[in-house]
């Protein structure tokens, strides 16, 4: 498969990128912030979405979807990331339906997946228990009774856990924290007795959730692949989330990119553009060049998991992109509020925000250190 778009995937670029412009603009996001939205997104404009068929797109027919690959998805996700459009998308479809799709055994796939396709349900993925990203320290103990499995324990950084009809949680049945071995995915109610869910507001202005489970019950068809095997479907899960995330990522550094572009060749000093200024010059090259890199890398990976290559090709570019990417948006968004000067920090512009969700997306599944390292010990460093 060519490492290009195709005819319909520009066209699905092109719709997408009018639909975000017109319908999700970051006005749309100041305005959720400004009124402190009880749900963090409009449920309008993701019933749209869900319309466009943005929510089915990579899911099989059989289930519901438009099998119309990841590459789909990503050009989506991209445009949804220049105007940071907050919806479910991410979390919902990107996360929780790649983890069903990939584990979740037929009654689970026909009845999850049409629902995600649909609208119908939102779902959230309960995985982190510390401040830093470790996929395998996982504590919250899955305790086998005779009724099914009890769960105790606390989760954090659950992204649009608040709004979500349903949680993936990664519970451990057997060994230690940190021991890959031992990992179980169920899926539960939020509304399940003994779930506690606490909304976090995050500085991107995002929906987050701290989730304690207090013997939580569930029964043996909540499991969503192996008991003890999680980990076989949680890191391909995970892997095509974090390109996912950095294709979202990419598309709002280059809108932060445009952005400055547009305010140097206006913003006059000394009777001239700032953007004529040598030094100035050289910084935009250099963000030109690391913007045009990242995007062949996200096409990259994303072109990889529409062709099913193997798991540890895959691996080694979901750490590349979002290493590189990261690396670059943190660049990017950083220049763009430089170069605005003093009005970029104030919130009359909107430059700010995009600083502000690059700080988030950067540590979302992994920071550039983690990837950093992962990528080198995958490469058998």
């Amino acid at each position: 498969m060519p490492m290009i778009l195709t005819e319909d995937q520009n066209i699905l670029k092109d719709t997408a990128k009018e639909f975000c412009t017109e319908k999700a603009p970051i006005s749309q996001l100041r305005k959720l912030r400004d009124e402190e939205s009880p749900t963090g997104f409009d449920e309008a404009t993701w019933k749209e979405m869900v319309e466009l068929g943005w929510a089915a797109i990579p899911f099989p027919e059989s289930f519901g979807g438009l099998d119309f690959g990841y590459k789909g998805l990503g050009v989506v996700t991209e445009e949804t990331g220049r105007t940071l459009a907050a919806s479910p998308l991410f979390g919902t479809v990107w996360v929780c339906g790649t983890a069903v799709n990939i584990g979740g055994s037929e009654q689970q796939k026909t009845e999850l997946l049409g629902k995600i396709a649909s609208g119908e349900i939102l779902m959230a993925l309960a995985l982190e228990e510390s401040h830093k990203h470790s996929p395998y320290g996982i504590s919250l103990s899955a305790t086998q009774d005779s009724d099914g499995y009890s769960l105790s324990g606390r989760k954090t950084f659950v992204l649009d856990g608040h709004i979500a009809d349903k949680l993936i949680v990664v519970g451990r049945t057997s060994g230690e924290s940190g021991d890959r071995e031992g990992l179980t995915m169920f899926v539960v109610d939020r509304e399940t007795d003994g779930v506690s869910v606490t909304r976090t507001i995050m500085v991107d202005s995002r929906n987050a959730a701290n989730v304690e489970f207090d013997n939580v019950c569930v029964g043996s068809e909540s499991v969503i692949g192996e008991v003890g095997g999680g980990a076989n479907v949680l890191d391909p899960t995970l892997d095509i989330a974090r390109i996912g995330i950095s294709a979202e990522m990419l598309g709002s550094a280059q809108e932060c990119f445009d952005r400055t572009i547009a305010y140097l060749k206006e913003r006059v000093q000394f009777g001239v553009p700032i953007g004529s200024f040598q030094a100035l010059k050289h910084r935009a090259a250099n963000m030109f060049c690391e913007v045009e890199l990242s995007k062949s890398v996200v096409l990259e990976a994303l072109t990889a998991l529409d062709e099913k290559r193997e798991a540890q090709d895959i691996a080694v570019l979901a750490s590349l992109a979002k290493a590189k990417v990261g690396e670059m948006l943190h660049t990017v968004s950083r220049e763009g509020i430089q170069m605005h000067g003093g009005i970029g920090m104030t919130d009359e512009f909107d430059i700010g925000f995009f600083l502000k969700r690059a700080a988030v997306t950067e540590q979302t599944f992994g920071d550039v250190n983690f990837h950093r390292n992962r990528y080198g010990e995958l490469q058998g460093y």
